[in-house]
């Protein structure tokens, strides 16, 4: 069973894509990200809960602003590499650049299970093309 990590500013939002998730047979841990909690990524250490999980499927606007979800989530690639990442936008867009990195997948608009399900299967299919470019 795949294990997927939600992290949400917003709670509501955040336990529809739970619960879409387990409809497609996810085993999912969720967190609400630094706004609710102190974030170890960016102080620069692992996070045990990115660390347990296959894959992660994250709120571009967790952090509660736009340079923090930018420095988040590079920090997550840095600190985690081979955790995928599905960065998810409600339709508003981010002022930083895409991410040129096939483990970071942008999933715009409503997160449906099925949207969700077949974005993980690109970031986990983009951190298999690296890992085995680089091996």
């Amino acid at each position: 069973m795949t294990r997927a990590l939600v992290v949400h500013h917003d709670i509501d939002l955040a336990d529809q894509e739970v619960e879409s998730l387990r409809r497609f047979g996810y085993e999912v841990e969720q967190c609400s990200g630094p706004t609710a909690n102190t974030c170890p990524i960016l102080n620069g250490r692992e996070c045990v809960l990115a660390e347990e999980a296959d894959v992660m499927v994250y709120d571009a606007w967790a952090s509660g602003d736009i340079d923090g979800s930018a420095e988040l989530i590079a920090g997550l690639r840095r600190i985690h590499p081979s955790v995928p990442i599905v960065l998810t936008t409600p339709g508003i867009g981010y002022a930083w650049e895409p991410f040129d990195d096939p483990g970071v997948v942008e999933l715009q608009g409503q997160p449906t299970g099925a949207r969700l399900h077949e974005a993980i299967r690109q970031a986990m299919e983009g951190v298999r093309r690296q890992q085995a470019a680089t091996s």
